[in-house]
């Protein structure tokens, strides 16, 4: 199982993916068309081109996990749309609601992701 922390860094490809692509061909995909390193521990998310299924990449040191989730009727509306190298950033909570079929744009954590902690004196 794959946990989404709020430290976690997430892509997300804003261009259609071709599906027909195992981990292989989306590793690829991730070192020639986006430039990021695919053996990094992020977590790269791709989108088909009716927005119906999502293919999740990640590497977790010791292999690579590939997920997909088809939705059973309806689309992914809220897809992130422009991105420098074809890649837009998201939170975890951002990704949750986007796989959830809900709009990530305004998402807001209760709590700051990341805080300084004070030692005292």
């Amino acid at each position: 199982m794959i946990q989404l922390t709020p430290q976690m860094r997430i892509l997300v490809a804003t261009a259609p993916a071709d599906f027909r692509k195992g981990i292989d061909g989306l590793a690829r995909l991730c070192r020639v068309e986006l430039a990021k390193d695919p053996f990094s521990g992020t977590l790269f998310v791709f989108g088909n081109r009716r927005r119906t299924a999502v293919k999740v990449l990640v590497y977790d040191g010791q292999g690579f996990w590939l997920c997909q989730k088809r939705l059973s009727s309806g689309r992914f509306r809220h897809w992130p749309r422009r991105g420098e190298g074809g890649v837009r950033r998201l939170k975890g909570l951002e990704l949750q609601l986007l796989l959830s079929g809900a709009d990530p744009s305004g998402a807001r954590t209760a709590t700051p992701e990341w805080r300084r902690i004070h030692t005292g004196g």
